[in-house]
């Protein structure tokens, strides 16, 4: 327990985050010799690098085997863990039938999240004595406010009851954290967002600041938070900022792409649609030693969701995919649910069809449907053919928040009117769906068919109050099973206590 607590509130910067990078256009900053927090910071270039330690924390999205994706997928009603087995796994198993305890819970979540926090506040304590430009100066510290804001918002969804960290600890306070009430967390991530907002610029240079946030970006995160917290008022007013004209492009310069399946085209990074992405990148040559420590910069969940021992016919024209691993394969609800749909065949993929036709094999695992994540399936023209493993090294972005969710997330703020009609369809126009009335029903629905598989719908029906209703197949228990219990090895020796109805 205290090895992980001092990884986290001491190493915060160390050799492995600056050696990283946090996008394929980022700098890669490899530091020499011994590294002292005490005199690093001195100039914007060591800034900078420490500025790339604070993005680090974002490929928690999809990189390693405990991402927020795969887990938060399998504790909805849309997919299972699949796997291996009903071991394979067993954080993500047990949250798949919401059976989490202390003990099964990866404490990574936990963790990853405040590693970020704590690298922010090393940067934001180092950053008035550095020598740079002011300006300059002043966007660095806005990022990180703003990074801090979303690892906080991570936190306070996961586990509710935490701790608000906002300085750097040392030996002498390291234990003295304690949790406080989930609405001072969210008053700090408003405040960190707030104060961000204009010192971030409107755009980023797309060759060599791909992956940097903007005032878009940030913006889009706090109409998010407003709308997790019940200010509807609020999220619609910011989130307007971000949406413009719907079907239009924003004063950004983001625009809904014209068709749904090249959001998942690996090449098709920081498109048009994206507002805030995690980058992947073959380039770090990922292999088992290092794999999920924070310096693997693959995209772990297209090894996951990839079927087990695929094969096709030579002359099939079925995909052609290298072999996964079986994880979140899709419920028969969520294909039931999107038959008809333009988007089901880019959302999902009949493996278990494709078999029956003859046109592929592949070996079914635990839990298995025979439909696969298609928005995240590896292919085999992405399998990295240099150094590292081949199953670590896979580059295709993922998305935190694109512009799709933001119009749906404005609409369901305005709850009707003309202005939630228009972005409503809007997305549905995008893949050629007629208009139908907007209600809160018909966003729901909408938000299940556009993001399906990205992550957002177990957090979606905990913040309506359908998970219960949902999840009732699946062991979900109302009152306790909306949030994480705490690690164990975060409570013990420490001021923390564990959540409700948890050991």
């Amino acid at each position: 327990m205290k090895t992980i607590k001092l990884k986290y509130l001491y190493c915060a910067v160390a050799l492995a985050a600056l050696g990283g990078s946090c996008s394929e256009d980022f700098v890669t900053i490899d530091p020499k010799g011994k590294f002292d927090t005490s005199t690093y910071f001195s100039n914007e270039q060591q800034c900078y690098s420490a500025l790339i330690g604070v993005y680090d924390p974002l490929r928690k999205n999809t990189g390693g085997f405990e991402n927020l994706v795969a887990m938060l997928n399998a504790g909805s009603d849309d997919f299972y863990a699949g796997g291996g087995s009903a071991t394979d796994g067993n954080g993500i198993q047990n949250f798949s039938t919401h059976s989490l305890s202390s003990i099964s819970i990866p404490g990574s979540y936990w963790n990853d999240h405040y590693q970020g926090v704590s690298r922010a506040n090393i940067l934001l304590e180092k950053l008035p004595a550095a020598s740079m430009d002011n300006t300059v100066r002043a966007r660095f510290a806005a990022e990180a406010k703003a990074l801090r804001a979303l690892y906080y918002f991570n936190l306070v969804r996961l586990f509710k009851n935490i701790p608000l960290v906002l300085v750097p600890l040392n030996t002498q306070t390291i234990y003295d954290p304690e949790q406080v009430k989930p609405e001072v967390v969210y008053a700090q991530i408003e405040k960190d967002l707030l104060e961000a907002i204009p010192s971030l610029p409107n755009t980023v240079d797309a060759k060599t600041e791909s992956g940097r946030l903007n005032k878009g970006a940030a913006q889009a995160i706090l109409g998010k938070v407003y709308l997790f917290e019940g200010k509807n008022s609020d999220a619609a007013t910011v989130l307007a900022q971000v949406n413009g004209t719907p079907g239009q492009t924003n004063q950004y310069g983001n625009k809904l792409l014209p068709a749904f399946s090249d959001l998942w085209v690996t090449s098709n990074k920081f498109n048009a649609e994206s507002l805030l992405e995690v980058s992947h990148s073959s380039a770090g040559n990922t292999d088992w030693t290092f794999w999920g420590q924070g310096k693997d910069e693959g995209n772990s969940l297209n090894q996951m969701v990839g079927p087990r021992g695929y094969s096709r016919p030579k002359d099939s024209d079925a995909p052609d995919l290298p072999s996964g691993w079986a994880f979140n394969v899709a419920t028969q609800k969520l294909y039931d649910a999107m038959a008809g749909d333009p988007r089901l065949d880019a959302t999902i993929l009949n493996i278990k069809a494709l078999k029956a036709a003859g046109k592929a094999d592949y070996i079914p695992a635990y839990q298995d449907t025979g439909l696969f994540l298609n928005k995240y399936l590896p292919r085999q023209s992405d399998v990295r053919t240099g150094g590292g493993n081949q199953e670590l090294n896979y580059k295709q972005n993922s998305y935190i928040i694109r512009l799709a969710d933001t119009y749906l997330m404005e609409a369901e703020a305005l709850g009707s009117g003309a202005r939630a009609q228009a972005l409503l369809d809007a997305v549905r126009a995008r893949v050629g769906l007629a208009s139908v009335p907007v209600t809160l029903a018909a966003i729901k629905k909408e938000r299940r068919m556009e993001l399906a598989g990205e992550g957002h719908r177990f957090f979606d029906l905990v913040r309506w109050g359908d998970a219960a209703a949902a999840l009732s197949d699946r062991g979900f228990d109302a009152g306790t099973d909306e949030i994480f219990p705490i690690p164990y090895t975060e409570l013990n020796g420490t001021k923390l206590k564990q959540n409700p109805n948890y050991q």
